[in-house]
């Protein structure tokens, strides 16, 4: 008999089962079937209706990628991402209800699977920096095209880090002519700093910035007065204020 012939039994009289060659017929006949891989689950958070269906529908048409589930806040975010431990997180950086950076944060303390990411309309290098050091694996602009985003999936399901190519990376990182020089004030701010001067120029008040970054009231006044002292601004008017200056300012109506 050939080295790597197929084999059956062949039954008939008690304790004479048989071993019988398979034909090349019956080889052939017996198909192993593949088994496509599963797509790589996504799940999309936006308070926006349109943008949130319109990113799904572009990731869902993009092959190997599925949306799994789309919330409308961080808080559902947070509690989908442990139910389902999606492979990837997209999330607004303007979600209302907590801030991204703070999702980011919970999902890596409690060593989930689930890598996060973030799209934005802002695309300062104290804002992309600051979402990159939580553990974001990307930092998405809503300008960009469907190739980009194509990459970028690619990019996030490889381990890497994207971060749209309308921002220039060697800003954040290097010492690239488009850096800000070591002068600037926001360069000053820590992270919480700049998490709370973030929502504070966006109108939001002290009590609810403590509830969106799982703080007291009394730390959020202490990170409030350390980055007027350190910005020498010192009222909310004038933070408002350097902010669009500076194009750090959400204005959505």
């Amino acid at each position: 008999m050939p080295f790597g012939t197929f084999l059956t039994v062949v039954k008939g009289c008690p304790s004479s089962e048989k071993l019988m060659p398979v034909s090349a017929t019956q080889q052939q006949s017996a198909v192993i079937p593949v088994l496509e891989p599963r797509p790589i689950d996504i799940l999309l958070a936006d308070e926006l209706t349109l943008v949130r269906e319109g990113m799904a529908a572009l990731c869902n048409s993009i092959p190997g990628y599925q949306v799994v589930s789309q919330v409308g806040s961080a808080g559902a975010a947070l509690a989908e991402i442990q139910r389902l431990q999606p492979a990837l997180a997209l999330l607004d950086l303007g979600l209302s209800d907590l801030a991204a950076t703070e999702v980011i944060r919970r999902v890596r303390d409690l060593n989930l699977r689930t890598r996060c990411a973030v799209f934005s309309v802002r695309k300062d290098r104290k804002t992309v920096l600051e979402v990159l050091r939580t553990g974001a694996c990307g930092f998405l602009l809503k300008t960009s095209s469907s190739e980009q985003m194509a990459d970028a999936l690619s990019q996030f399901t490889q381990g890497g880090i994207y971060v749209s190519p309308q921002i220039e990376v060697m800003t954040l990182f290097g010492d690239g002519p488009g850096r800000l020089n070591a002068e600037d004030p926001l360069e000053l701010l820590s992270s919480r700093e700049f998490q709370v001067f973030s929502l504070l120029v966006e109108g939001i008040r002290a009590k609810e910035i403590a509830a969106r970054l799982a703080l007291s009231p009394k730390t959020v006044d202490t990170y409030r007065s350390s980055l007027m002292r350190k910005l020498d601004i010192h009222d909310v008017a004038g933070l408002v204020k350097f902010a669009i200056r500076r194009d750090l300012a959400d204005l959505r109506a």
